[in-house]
Formats: structure tokens, C-alpha cells, sequence
């Protein structure tokens, strides 16, 4: 099962909210960079970085901190948040991130998403598929869009999309365990998809119960810095090499 940690960004810190709420901010470190060394070092490959100041202005804002990550890791970061325009997405990338998730431009601009599959390939472009009381979310989770979860999916499957990053909302930082029968239904919808479960896990055994339910892969950041996973026991249970 693929590892990764996150990062998310507020004014150059590493931060996490709660069910996306940017009034429940809680900073956990000054320096993202040195987080992902510390990643690293632990024996983590996968870095998901989210630029929360980007996904609420609409733009990217933290691209300094990505360049470094870049620059003092080899961590496969993927970067996502106000990524919304072309110029958004050749900077990303000429920034060092080696995968970009998309999230509200792929329900607000979903032809400027298909052109970027078709430029940089589906290899390197997550789906970020943000979802509260079934409908996909956008715009840093403050607006729910009328697009339902599969509809949303299907329309980017026939595009070629293989990368799903999955997080259901009303999970995320609560640190009450993943929506795992959510994840399996997508799971039977689509069993090729590369899915990234995201949102909360509190524990080693959200990982297992998810590894044991078939999600390749999972995303998790609030159980860490609240001391909640011992890291090193979880790369020796699932090794990233």
C-alpha cells in the first residue's frame, strides 16, 4: 500500500483544519521542509502537498515551498490547491512537482483539464474529488458544486484519469476513521483507478482496514503530527521501496 503523508500550507506553515473549516487553522510546524526531510529520512517516497492559501485565493501562492521541497528531497511530491490556469500548472511543474492535483478547475473547466492530460499524460494528474453529502466540493471545500460523485468520475475515466484522490469532508481531520465503504464502491466502480483514500484516519488500523479493503493507496497528515501513528512501525508493516 502506497504511504502518503501530507503537507498542507497556510502563510508558509505546515497547518491542518478541520472538515476544511480555515477557522479551526492549528499550526503543527514553521517549516514544511523540514517535515518532508523528516518523511524522508522515515523511509516515505510520496509527498502530498496542499497549498491552502492557493485554494482559497484561486491561484498558487506557496510556490516557494514546493520549490524547496523539490530542490532538498526526492520525495514524488504531488501539489495541489489554486492551480487554476495554465500558467498555475507550468509553474507547478517547473517547480519539481512530478504530479498535480486538479481539483475545482476540473468541475468549473473540465476542457482545460482534458488539455492537460493530453500535454503532460494521465500519469501525472491526480483527480482531487472532494466530496460532502455527495456532491463534489470546490474552491478550498467553501462551495459545494451540483456534481455528483460518479457522474464526476465517469466523465474523467473516458478522459483517461487513472489517479483518484478521494476525501470525504466530512471525515477529513476529525480523526474518526476513512470512509471505507465509500472507497470500495469506488473501488467496484473502477477497478483500475489508482485510488487515494483521504480523510480520517487516526490510527494504524485505519490503514490496515483499508489496505485490507483493496484501496491502494491513502493520504493522512492530522494523525501524524497529533502523535497518533507511530511512523516508524508503520513503514515496517507496509516498506515504500
Amino acid at each position: 500500500m502506497l504511504l502518503i503523508p501530507a503537507i498542507d500550507i497556510i502563510n508558509g506553515r505546515c497547518v491542518r483544519l478541520t472538515k476544511g473549516d480555515y477557522a479551526t487553522e492549528k499550526v503543527y510546524a514553521d517549516d514544511p521542509v523540514e517535515v518532508a526531510r523528516q518523511m524522508e529520512a522515515l523511509g516515505f517516497r510520496r509527498l502530498h502537498v496542499v497549498d491552502l492559501d492557493g485554494a482559497r485565493s484561486k491561484h498558487v501562492v506557496n510556490l516557494d515551498v514546493l520549490q524547496r521541497i523539490t530542490r532538498e528531497t526526492h520525495l514524488v511530491v504531488d501539489f495541489g490547491g489554486g492551480v487554476k490556469t495554465d500558467e498555475d500548472m507550468q509553474k507547478v511543474i517547473e517547480a519539481g512537482a512530478q504530479m498535480v492535483t486538479v481539483g475545482s478547475i476540473a468541475v468549473t473547466d473540465p476542457e482545460r483539464v482534458h488539455d492537460w492530460l493530453q500535454k503532460f499524460g494521465p500519469e501525472r494528474i491526480v483527480l482531487g474529488a472532494d466530496v460532502k453529502n455527495g456532491l463534489i466540493s470546490i474552491n478550498g471545500w467553501k462551495e459545494e458544486s451540483t456534481l455528483k460523485l460518479f457522474p464526476f468520475l465517469d466523465s474523467y475515466m473516458q478522459q483517461g484519469i487513472r489517479h483518484v484522490l478521494c476525501t470525504d469532508i466530512g471525515k477529513d481531520g476529525m480523526l474518526q476513521g476513512p470512509a471505507t465503504v465509500l472507497y470500495q464502491t469506488i473501488m467496484q466502480a473502477y477497478p483500475d483507478c489508482l485510488l487515494i483514500a483521504s480523510g480520517g484516519v487516526s490510527c494504524i488500523e485505519d490503514i490496515r482496514a483499508l489496505n485490507i479493503a483493496g484501496i491502494p493507496a491513502v493520504v493522512f497528515g492530522k494523525a501524524i503530527y497529533e502523535g497518533r501513528i507511530n511512523l516508524q512501525e508503520l513503514i515496517a508493516e507496509f516498506p515504500q521501496d
